[in-house]
C-alpha cells in the first residue's frame, strides 16, 4: 500500500478508534484521531480560562492552539506546547464540554484544515508511516476533510450496542448504573454533534458497515476486507 487515506466516520461506541488503530498498526498506516483534536481544543480553551459559549473567543483560541500530534497507532500522542494532554482530555471534564467546540462553526473550518494538512504530511516519505498513508477517523472525515479518500467507511451499531461498549470501555461493566452513566456522553454528545455534522448516513460512495451484532475481530475483519478491496481496486468506489 503506498499513500493510502482511509477515512472512516461513524458515531461513539461503533468501534471505529479501536477499529482504526489496530488496522493502522497491522497495515503499517499512521493513525489520526480527529475527534482527540477536538478535545484538545478544549482543553486549551478552558486552560486559558475562556467561556465555552463566547464562540468568537473559542474560535480565536483555537486558531492559535500550538497542538502536536503524534500518529504512531501504538502510541498516539497528544501535546500543547510541549505538555503531554494525552490523558487529561480524556477526563469527565473534557467529555462533558467537548461537544460546546466541536459545534463551533468557527472552530470546526481550523481543525478540518488541519487534519488535511496531517494527513497529507503522512503521504510524504519523512512521515510517521514513511508515505505509506494513513487511517483517519471522526465524524466528517468521508464527507468534509478526505472527500476524495479511496477508502471512506462509515461505521454504525444501534444505540444498544453502542451504550454497551462505552459504558464497558468507561466504567468497565455494562450494568443498568453504567449504562445511566454513559447515556449523556454518547447519545447526548451524538445529539449536538449532528447539528454540523452527517454521521449517520452514507454520502455517496462511502461502504457502510454496522458493527452491532460484530465481535471485535469480526469488525476489524470486514473493515479490512474493504480496505484490501479498494486497494486492489482503486477505481472501485469511484463505481459506486
Amino acid at each position: 500500500m503506498t499513500g493510502l487515506v482511509v477515512a472512516i466516520d461513524g458515531p461513539s461506541g461503533t468501534g471505529k478508534s479501536t477499529i482504526s488503530r489496530r488496522l493502522a498498526g497491522e497495515l503499517g498506516l499512521a493513525y489520526l484521531d480527529t475527534g482527540a483534536m477536538y478535545r484538545v481544543a478544549t482543553w486549551w480553551c478552558l486552560h486559558l480560562g475562556l467561556d465555552l459559549t463566547d464562540h468568537e473567543a473559542v474560535a480565536a483560541a483555537v486558531r492559535t492552539i500550538p497542538m502536536e500530534i503524534g500518529t504512531d497507532p501504538a502510541r498516539p500522542t497528544f501535546a500543547v506546547d510541549g505538555h503531554d494532554v494525552a490523558r487529561e482530555i480524556r477526563s469527565t471534564r473534557i467529555s462533558t464540554a467537548v461537544s460546546a467546540v466541536a459545534t463551533n462553526l468557527g472552530v470546526r473550518p481550523e481543525l478540518q484544515q488541519r487534519q488535511r494538512e496531517a494527513i497529507a504530511a503522512e503521504l510524504q516519505p519523512g512521515s510517521f508511516s514513511g508515505g505509506r498513508g494513513v487511517i483517519a477517523e471522526g465524524r466528517d472525515i468521508t464527507t468534509v476533510v478526505a472527500p476524495d479518500a479511496p477508502v471512506r467507511i462509515l461505521l454504525l451499531a444501534d444505540e444498544e450496542a453502542r451504550l454497551q461498549r462505552r459504558a464497558r470501555e468507561l466504567h468497565g461493566t455494562a450494568d443498568a448504573g453504567a449504562l445511566a452513566a454513559t447515556r449523556d456522553q454518547v447519545v447526548r454528545r451524538d445529539a449536538d454533534d449532528s447539528t454540523v455534522a452527517n454521521f449517520t448516513t452514507a454520502a455517496d460512495g462511502v461502504v457502510t458497515v454496522d458493527t452491532s451484532t460484530l465481535t471485535l475481530d469480526e469488525a476489524v475483519a470486514t473493515v479490512r476486507a474493504v480496505i484490501t478491496a479498494a486497494d486492489e481496486n482503486p477505481r472501485t468506489q469511484e463505481q459506486q
